[in-house]
């Protein structure tokens, strides 16, 4: 059953071709469309819309201006969010305004969207930015009935550079050439990372050929808007790199750890060689006084006995056969004795043995067990959504991590679980090293299509709990190949972190877990 399984698991990944993951569509996904709608006496009598993102999985930035009728009049005005994908739309309500900053927090009352970060940062002059959101021209050449407004559309990107900042009103505003239009409002000036930098909320005039210019509140005033509020975000700080820029940055890191651990074992080689050489020397030199030690006995003894035998032939000659036969006997013993030294002394050369021919073969390396604080290497990340606190990691055996997440070992020697979750639109690959030293995030931020065949392929095995059945532990690394084939190319996020000892309370828990 198990071989069926994972045979199935294969053919389904051989189906899903893998892509390049785009920071810019998953922030994409993160973007609603505001509408508001004004009623009197039952009927229908204004409609206007707006754009917005999602900073949690239920709240909406947008501008002011979109939603201001709401806040004027809540009896007659209602609010709809329609996001980026999925069949439906949701009702909103109004939660915070301030019209000084023109910024608006407008909560859905159901359903649940890929929440977006705010990059708190240094922009410099020059930055590739991207609005997006839904201009109203886009929507006048497309929309064919009211119905086109409140039905999920990918909103629509525009690609420009971030001049410089301005204040207007007080308000700190980024000026950029991104291009926009009435209806993206409220909508989101992302960077290359798909990181919210403003919230687009206006457009220069454009009169007697003169270049248009767009405005974007600047981030600091969207957290300081998001703080009054009481408004939890995700934010980061870190400067936007590109996977292949991280890439070239992780393989400098390896090599220079690398070429320091190559250095450190020509050390420690080094050492152990002049070790191994004083040893010889030692065990020469103490050969060398053992075998001239017992040379010189050996020498004394014969002399001894020849003395001996000496004094036995004279009492022979006197017919003093009882002394005769002592003296001879006891001079022939130590001669014998003083030969059997001489033939058997030890060679001058001695050799040591080496310990490290001594050592076993070793074995495919298992996960090492113990309690682990892991910590984030920026040089070697790319961050774009997530945080970048500490993680504490409890490996157990067999790969058990957190008493609860089984890991499996893979073919480049690293222990890995991949994460499917059901809300969140994000699969995580977790691994760690087999001495666990090097810890790893990947995140892929997908697409719902993407995301429904992952969830696909997790439910075909269903492993809650941590296992040595060779069966079970089969079947989970197939199903993790398989979902790993199903994901793009590169992901769009990636965490190093080194880990040590934990010297506090044991780990309770690591992320996606």
């Amino acid at each position: 059953m198990t071989r069926f399984l994972a045979l199935l698991l294969a053919l389904f990944a051989l189906t899903v071709p893998a892509r390049a993951a785009d920071d810019i569509s998953a922030a994409s996904r993160s973007v609603v469309r505001v509408v508001t709608v004004a009623m009197m006496d039952g009927e229908v009598v204004g409609f206007g819309h707006g754009s917005g993102i999602a900073i949690s999985p239920t709240r909406i930035v947008t501008n002011a201006h979109v939603v201001e009728s709401a806040a004027r009049y809540p009896g007659n005005v209602a609010l709809g969010v329609v996001p980026s994908e999925g069949q439906k739309s949701f009702a909103g309500k109004l939660i915070a305004i301030d019209t000084a900053r023109d910024l608006a927090l407008v909560e859905i009352t159901e359903g649940r969207l890929p929440a977006a970060a705010v990059y708190t940062g240094p922009l410099e002059s020059g930055a590739d930015v991207v609005a997006l959101g839904y201009p109203g021209n886009v929507d006048l050449a497309t929309a064919r009935s009211a119905n086109d407004y409140i039905t999920p559309r990918t909103p629509t990107r525009s690609e420009g550079n971030f001049s410089n900042m301005q204040a207007v009103d007080g308000v700190a505003m980024l000026i950029h050439t991104a291009k926009i239009s009435r209806g993206n409002s409220g909508g989101p000036l992302v960077d290359q990372c798909g990181r919210i930098v403003g919230i687009n909320t206006a457009i220069t005039r454009a009169d007697d050929g003169d270049s248009p210019f767009a405005f974007a509140i600047a981030g600091r005033e969207l957290t300081r808007f998001l703080a009054d509020a009481g408004q939890q975000y995700g934010s980061v700080g870190t400067t936007c790199l590109s996977m292949a820029e991280a890439d070239a940055r992780e393989r400098a890191a390896i090599e220079a750890e690398a070429r320091a651990a190559a250095a450190a074992n020509a050390a420690r080689d080094a050492a152990a060689k002049l070790d191994r050489e004083l040893k010889q020397a030692r065990a020469e030199e103490e050969a060398l006084a053992a075998r001239e030690n017992r040379i010189a006995l050996a020498g004394v003894l014969f002399v001894i006995g020849a003395l001996a035998a000496g004094a036995g032939l004279m009492f022979y000659s006197q017919k003093n056969l009882r002394h005769a036969k002592l003296a001879g006997g006891g001079g022939g013993a130590l001669m014998l004795a003083a030969v059997a030294l001489f033939v058997t002394r030890p060679d001058a050369h001695a050799d040591i043995a080496d310990e490290a021919a001594k050592s076993p073969a070793s074995e495919a390396p298992q996960l090492a067990e113990g309690s682990l604080l892991c910590t984030i290497r920026p040089d070697r990340s790319r961050i774009t959504v997530s945080a970048t606190t500490d993680v504490p990691i409890r490996i157990g055996k067999g790969g058990c991590v957190n008493g609860r997440t089984q890991y499996t070992r893979g073919a480049d020697g690293r222990w890995q679980r991949i994460l499917v979750p059901n809300e969140e639109a994000t699969v995580t690959v977790a691994s760690i090293d087999a001495a666990g030293r090097d810890y790893r995030v990947e995140r892929y931020l997908l697409d719902a299509e993407t995301m429904a065949k992952a969830r696909e392929t997790r439910t075909a095995i269903t492993l809650k709990i941590c296992t040595a059945d060779p069966g079970e532990l089969a079947g989970l690394a197939a199903q993790q190949d398989a979902i790993r084939s199903a994901l793009p190319a590169t992901p769009n996020e990636r965490l190093v972190y080194r880990c040590q000892p934990a010297t506090g309370a044991a780990a309770e828990s690591a992320p996606g877990d």
